[in-house]
């Protein structure tokens, strides 16, 4: 999709999918059976995580089956990765059970319109910014800050789901709380619940562990070993069912009840402005998490393929899909981690794959929604609890901290915020740990005195090469923009080279890596250049990029310098070791680029 403009008009998006988009344009006959494959395959986790992450958004279980069969069609028409699955995920049912839970009663009629609200309005967030090419939003977070809130609200989504698996009934308004109420009443677990939700997690644990492993040294092929270990969550949600009908334990054990058989509803939700209103900003925070979650996913998958993404196809793609699925009755879908690697491996060649899956799911409304009312709730938190587990990011903090320690703690600061604040906080506190690290990284920037290598034109850092140096000379290289929450940091630390080098009569600012220098910047500047004057120090400018030299030279700084500025340091030493005379052929000021 092409477009000239800063935005994609409506008549743009209709006209570049031509309501065929461009991948079944150009599809391939012989593509069929592999997506036919990975439509099966990634079907059947379709199913588990729907009524998983449904009951985890505090939403009947229907719901999350809802959101796995027209948001996926309407992602596969807008989206532009090949193979992303989209669905419910973990992640946004627990930002969804935050948003709600102090609007209305959890399940309620008035919960559940909000729900679809919520996920109309994320929806739109995200059309909106795809139609006005706001991709770049993907770069608001940084990836430290992610892993710290995915980790964080993995946590909480375990310790949300320990009363279900372990049939303890926990109070708690924060994390803390309900986990200690839960380790309190343990010896009052209910027995079969535990023994059928702790077994189910042991096995997923077991297969995502060992279970590729021990197939493919039993001669599976790898591939094949990696796609059976991933579907043991069906396998274990129809052997759930099985025992429980055969051993009647239907009345022992808390199960998913009764799920409405059929297609869901087309319908506009029930629109009322005074709940807009209060749920415009969780909506726009899922929809900023949804975008760079699943661009994260889809972009990894791309560079694998050698594929070239659109984020701001992918927004218009999400946001096609989080609106369907308010319309069919649904809640909020973003990329899935699981099933995306799943369709992937499968051997999915295009988005017909999620829109044979998507497809699939229709026979499984009509006709067996009765057998999955005998499912037990502590299966379906085995299920959430394995996958929220392997959310955690352990090594990633661990790298952050040993490699850049601002990544570390703003990592750690949001994990922090997401437990003991809850979601909405932790992702404000990221963004502001995300702000704050690049403030403080700039308004630190690295400047280095610099010498020539003996032989060469070449300036390096003084403490780590064997360089020549002048006395009257003093080279500073600044490796950072000039603004103005850095340019006090920059002249404390030129006042401080003077008073190393108290023979300097010439400074010369090697600027090579300034991109920009702000108003204030430029004042100080001013003040810098005139000090220097009272003290017989010329200032001397040298590698200022072309757009610079243009700034500067729209202002007074150029006519009141008392040096020069030169086209490289090489230069600048010559000019001034020979009494300002150029080295021959050689023109000492640079002109503006």
């Amino acid at each position: 999709m092409e477009s000239h403009g800063l935005w994609y008009t409506p008549a743009q998006v209709i006209r570049a999918n031509r309501l065929i988009p461009k991948w079944l344009r150009n599809y391939r006959r012989q593509w069929l059976s592999s997506d036919i494959t990975a439509a099966l395959v990634s079907g059947m986790l379709l199913v588990p995580q729907g009524l998983a992450y449904a009951l985890l958004a505090g939403l009947p279980p229907h719901v999350g089956l809802y959101a796995s069969l027209v948001p996926l069609i309407a992602y596969a028409v807008f989206g532009s990765s090949s193979a992303m699955s989209v669905g419910p995920a973990a992640v946004l049912s627990l930002m969804t059970v935050s948003a709600l839970t102090p609007l209305a009663a959890t399940g309620s009629p008035e919960y559940i319109g909000a729900a679809i609200v919520l996920t109309l309005l994320s929806g739109l967030f995200l059309f909106v910014m795809g139609l006005f090419k706001m991709g770049t939003l993907s770069n608001l977070l940084s990836h430290p800050v992610i892993s710290g809130f995915v980790s964080g609200a993995a946590a909480l989504i375990i310790v949300g789901q320990l009363p279900s698996l372990l049939g303890i009934k926990a109070e708690g308004d924060t994390a803390s709380l309900k986990l200690f109420h839960v380790i309190e009443h343990l010896p009052e677990a209910h027995l079969p619940t535990l023994v059928f939700g702790v077994t189910t997690a042991a096995l997923l644990i077991f297969s995502r562990v060992w279970l590729p492993m021990l197939l493919f040294r039993m001669g599976t092929p790898k591939q094949m070993a990696r796609l059976a270990a991933k579907l043991m969550p069906m396998l274990l949600v129809l052997c759930a069912i099985a025992l429980v009908h055969w051993l009647k334990l239907g009345e022992e054990l808390d199960t998913v009840g009764a799920i409405p058989p059929g297609l869901p509803r087309i319908a506009l939700p029930d629109w009322h402005w005074s709940l807009a209103y209060q749920l415009l900003l969780p909506a726009l925070i899922i929809a900023l998490l949804t975008f760079v979650e699943s661009l994260s996913i889809a972009q990894a998958l791309a560079t694998r393929r050698g594929e070239r993404l659109n984020a701001d196809g992918e927004l218009l793609g999400l946001g096609a899909a989080n609106i369907t699925s308010a319309f069919s009755g649904g809640l909020p879908v973003a990329g899935s981690f699981s099933r995306t690697a799943v369709n992937a491996e499968a051997g999915a060649v295009s988005p017909l794959a999620g829109v044979l899956a998507a497809l699939l799911m229709i026979p499984v409304l009509i006709y067996l929604t009765g057998m999955f009312s005998e499912l037990p709730l502590t299966v379906l938190a085995a299920i959430i609890i394995v996958a929220a587990a392997s959310l955690f990011d352990f090594p990633g903090f661990v790298h952050n901290w040993r490699y850049d320690r601002t990544d570390g703690i703003a990592m750690l600061g949001t994990f922090a915020g997401v437990l003991l604040f809850g979601v909405e906080v932790g992702i404000a506190l990221g963004i502001g740990l995300s702000f704050a690290t690049l403030i403080w990284r700039s308004s630190r920037p690295h400047i280095a005195v610099v010498g020539r290598v003996p032989g060469t034109e070449h300036f390096r850092n003084v403490l780590r090469h064997d360089v020549k140096t002048h006395r009257d000379l003093l080279f500073l290289r600044i490796d950072e923009s000039l603004f103005f929450s850095n340019i006090s940091a920059i002249e404390d630390r030129l006042l401080s080279e003077l008073k190393r080098h108290p023979d300097t009569r010439e400074l010369i600012l090697i600027l090579s890596s300034v991109s920009r220098i702000d108003g204030t910047a430029l004042e100080r500047l001013h003040q810098i250049n005139k000090d220097l004057q009272s003290r017989n120090i010329r200032l001397h400018l040298a590698e200022v990029k072309g757009p610079v030299l243009d700034r500067l030279s729209r202002s007074r700084l150029l006519e009141k310098l008392t040096g020069r500025i030169f086209l490289s340091s090489y230069i600048a030493e010559l000019a001034l070791l020979n009494d300002d005379t150029p080295p021959e052929g050689q023109e000492p000021e640079q002109q503006p680029a």
